[in-house]
């Protein structure tokens, strides 16, 4: 699937899913029903997947983890915060 359709078939479920649940609830929550929906909708999603991080010459298995990976292509990193932060910002860039 091509990323520009793939990624705005990801938002439109991530609004339903924020339409449906509103704001102030745990990421795990949002998580939890945006992966659903995606499942429903015939994606392949994986969540909580791990990421190795390499420094020098190792590579460290639990580096970092993916709140969910779409097609093997699209990571989406879900936050559940009044507003963003630098720190913020640095994690979904990373």
């Amino acid at each position: 699937m091509e990323i520009d359709k793939l990624t705005e078939q990801v938002i439109g479920l991530a609004i339903e899913v924020h339409r449906h649940l509103g704001p102030g609830l745990l990421e795990s929550a949002y998580q939890e029903c945006l992966y659903y929906e995606l499942s429903k909708a015939n994606l392949k999603v994986e969540r909580e997947k791990k990421l190795p991080i390499a420094y020098k010459e190792i590579k460290l298995d639990h580096g970092y983890r993916i709140d969910l990976l779409i097609e093997d292509t699209l990571v989406v990193e879900i936050k559940t915060v009044e507003t963003f932060t630098d720190v913020h910002k640095a994690q979904i860039l990373t």
